[in-house]
């Protein structure tokens, strides 16, 4: 298996400069460079620079996956949207389990005026398909790309996410307890479900810790929630936000107000229950695994079965329809023989194959013979089809 590398980066917040595009342009010829992406792919050799400081220093996110079965997903955005100590919940402190897999599945590196979220998957085993394609990293970019938008306005499920990563990959013990757990677990976004897919997290791991999740509540789109903080905020303020709109810093102004909105709301709406957002030990998750895994493959198995019944039921419908026009299915397989050709002696031997199935079906065995042999009489000397027919096991001659 030859090498493969995909590197992708795209710059979101800020377009790149012309100086630094001739810089990115100095580390790779063939790289296809615009003011927002560096794409490139590698068959041997590597990228003449370290991730982590081209995203801290150019682009808002990376993606990378090699054929070895190594995947990652990084994301810059503002460090004043995070609280680095609720961080840590999500990424571990210093403590790690002796058995992980590798370094760490999610991490959080503060450069002082950014956040760097980075997720990971490394699969040693060599147990999944998807990495032996060399077409694996193209496309992950443009699924994983919206985690930044939620995160930006404030949903932390694709830090759970990551925290899940971080079990699976061996970093936390049966005893220690889950991050503060988000609402609409259950209901994952297009996006999240992607990155669920790109760091491989074990569905019923997943299905487990969704369990006590509460609905997604979509309040902060709610006009209706926003008016009584609206008709609070002085004259001041809404010119504040508004010069900033002016200013082109929209995305800036977006966080800034939702983030206020957030504490305004939480200082008075009622607590939740508090058995209902006490945090889980790994164990108690474990707990329900099993349970989980053994409704999915039932689940499985009855789409399976849905599905072979509606395969069959096409099928014997089309068979049917063979003998229903019976001179006209014999009439194509003679057609198809009379052009000679290799390929129109396998399309005709299909048909040939299901007008058979047909007969045996409507228990007409003898009136298939019948058929054969008369076809016969004009295509026995086709040294190729007769191969076919003789290789299947067909009888065109009557019994004696």
């Amino acid at each position: 298996m030859s090498e493969y590398q995909y590197y992708e980066f795209a710059a979101i917040d800020r377009p790149l400069t012309g100086q630094q595009q001739a810089e990115l342009r100095s580390r790779s010829t063939r790289a296809t460079i615009t003011a927002t992406s560096f794409i490139n792919e590698y068959h041997w050799g590597n990228l003449k620079g370290e991730p982590l400081d081209w995203v801290e220093r150019y682009f808002d996110a990376h993606v990378y996956s090699a054929n070895w079965g190594s995947c990652r997903l990084l994301l810059r955005l503002p460090r004043t949207i995070f609280d680095a100590r609720s961080l840590l919940d999500y990424t571990g402190r210093e403590r790690r389990a002796a058995r992980s897999q590798f370094a760490k599945a999610f991490d959080a590196i503060d450069t002082g005026e950014h956040c760097l979220l980075d997720w990971w998957f490394n699969d040693d085993a060599g147990e999944h398909v998807r990495f032996s394609e060399e077409a694996d990293g193209a496309g992950w970019m443009a699924r994983l790309l919206p985690i930044r938008d939620e995160l930006l306005r404030g949903d932390t499920r694709p830090l759970y996410l990551g925290w899940l990563a971080r079990l699976g990959n061996g970093e936390l013990s049966a005893d220690d307890r889950e991050p503060p757990l988000p609402d609409g677990l259950k209901t994952l976004t297009s996006a999240q479900n992607a990155l669920a897919e790109f760091l491989m997290l074990d569905p019923d791991w997943l299905a487990a810790a969704a369990e006590k999740s509460p609905p997604f509540s979509a309040g902060s789109d709610d006009n209706d929630r926003f008016d009584p903080w609206l008709s609070e905020l002085t004259e001041d303020e809404m010119r504040t936000a508004l010069r900033m709109l002016l200013e082109g810093r929209h995305q800036e102004t977006e966080r800034t107000l939702r983030r206020r909105f957030r504490t305004w709301e939480q200082e008075r709406l009622p607590k939740r229950v508090a058995s209902l957002v006490v945090p889980r030990c790994v164990s108690e998750i474990e707990a329900r695994v099993s349970l989980h895994r053994l409704a999915r493959e039932q689940q499985e198995r009855e789409a399976h079965e849905t599905a072979e019944a509606r395969r069959k039921a096409e099928r014997s419908g089309y068979l049917t329809s063979l003998l229903e026009d019976e001179d006209s299915a014999w009439s194509a397989i003679d057609s198809k023989l009379q052009r000679g050709s290799g390929s129109s002696y396998d399309q005709a031997f299909r048909a040939l194959q299901d007008l058979a199935e047909a007969y045996a079906g409507a228990k007409r065995d003898a009136t298939f013979r019948r058929r054969l042999a008369r076809l016969m009489t004009q295509h026995g000397k086709r040294g190729a089809w007769v191969a076919r027919l003789t290789k299947a096991g067909y009888m065109w001659e009557a019994k004696r």
